[in-house]
C-alpha cells in the first residue's frame, strides 16, 4: 500500500465530486479547525457520562452513532464489494485502528486529565511531522510547538501509570489513524469519507462485544441515549469528516504539525466544560504552540 491507493467510490448517497467541491471551497485549515474544536469537545461531555454508561460503554455508543450514521451514506458494503485487495486492507486496518484508538482514550480520559491526555497524543505526531518538513523554518517552528506542548503538561506527567499506558497507547494509534487516515484521503474527498465509513463499520464490528454489556442501560433512558448520540456525533462523525476534507488537501506532514493544536482546544474545553482552568504557564504553552503553527509553512508534498 502506499499514499496513492484508491479508495473506493461513493454510494449514490454521497457524491465524491460534490464533496470534493465543498473540500475546496474553505481552506483545508478551516476544516481543521472545525476538526479541532469538536475532536475534544465530544469527548469532554463523555467524561460525564462515565458514571452513567462506564468508559468502554461510552466508546460501544460513540463508535455505534457513527458507523449507523455513515452507514445509509456511504453504504460501506458496497466500498468492500468493489475495492481491491490493498485498498480492502487498508480500510480494515482503519477500521481497527479507529476502535482500539477510541476505547484507549477513554480509558486515558478516565484517569488523566484531558489536556494531558491530548499532549501525549500529540508526542506521536512529532515523527509523522518531522518526516515531511524539510525545512530549517519549519523545524523551528515544530520546535516551537513542542517547547508549547511540555508547558502545557507542565513536564509532570501522572503518578498513574495505568492512565499513561492507555494515554500512549492512544498517541501510537493516533499516529496510524493520522497515516492511515491520510491515505484513504488521497483519493479526494468524497471517496476518502466513502472510505472512512467502510472503515467506521469495521470500528463497531471490533467493539460490538467489548462494550455493548456497558452500554445497556442508555437504551432504558432516553435522556441518556440523546446525549450518548450527541456525544457520538461531535466525536466521530464531525471531527473526523472535517479531517477528511483537510486531509486531502494538506500534505501529511503539514497536518501532523497542525495536530499540535490538539493541547490548546483540549485545555480550553477542559476550562469550560470541566472546569480545568490553566495556569499562567498554560497560556504561555498555547501561545507558543499557536505561534508554531501559524508560521509553518506546508510542505509541497507529503
Amino acid at each position: 500500500m502506499n499514499d496513492q491507493t484508491q479508495a473506493p467510490a461513493a454510494g449514490p448517497a454521497l457524491n465524491g465530486p460534490v464533496l470534493d467541491t465543498l473540500a475546496a471551497r474553505l481552506p483545508p485549515h478551516v476544516w481543521f479547525g472545525v476538526s479541532a474544536i469538536f475532536h475534544y469537545l465530544g469527548p469532554a461531555f463523555a467524561v460525564l457520562l462515565f458514571p452513567h454508561v462506564g468508559v468502554l460503554g461510552m466508546a460501544w455508543l460513540r463508535i455505534a452513532t457513527a458507523a449507523l450514521i455513515f452507514a445509509p451514506l456511504t453504504r460501506p458494503w458496497r466500498s468492500f464489494a468493489r475495492a481491491d485487495p490493498a485498498t480492502r486492507l487498508l480500510l480494515l486496518a482503519f477500521g481497527a485502528c479507529l476502535a482500539v484508538m477510541n476505547c484507549s482514550f477513554y480509558l486515558a480520559l478516565d484517569r488523566l486529565p484531558i489536556s494531558l491526555v491530548a499532549a501525549i497524543e500529540f508526542v506521536g505526531t512529532i515523527g509523522v511531522a518531522l518526516v515531511g518538513l524539510r525545512s530549517a523554518r519549519n523545524l523551528a517552528t515544530l520546535a516551537v510547538a513542542v517547547t508549547g506542548t511540555l508547558l502545557l503538561i507542565d513536564v509532570r506527567w501522572s503518578d498513574d501509570p495505568v492512565g499513561l499506558f492507555w494515554a500512549f497507547l492512544n498517541g501510537a494509534l493516533f499516529v496510524g489513524y493520522i497515516v492511515l487516515g491520510h491515505r484513504v484521503a488521497r483519493s479526494g474527498a468524497g471517496d476518502g469519507i466513502a472510505g472512512l465509513g467502510a472503515a467506521m463499520a469495521v470500528a463497531f464490528i471490533v467493539v460490538l462485544p467489548i462494550g455493548f454489556a456497558d452500554a445497556l442501560p442508555a437504551f432504558f433512558s432516553a435522556p441518556l441515549l440523546v446525549a450518548a448520540i450527541g456525544v457520538g456525533i461531535c466525536s466521530s462523525v464531525i471531527p473526523y469528516i472535517c479531517d477528511q476534507l483537510a486531509m486531502s488537501r494538506l500534505p501529511r506532514a503539514s497536518f501532523a504539525l497542525m495536530l499540535s493544536l490538539l493541547p490548546v482546544t483540549a485545555t480550553l474545553i477542559g476550562v469550560i466544560v470541566l472546569r480545568q482552568i490553566p495556569s499562567l504557564i498554560d497560556c504561555l504553552g498555547i501561545a507558543l504552540v499557536v505561534a508554531g503553527v501559524a508560521f509553518h509553512k506546508p510542505a509541497s508534498s507529503s
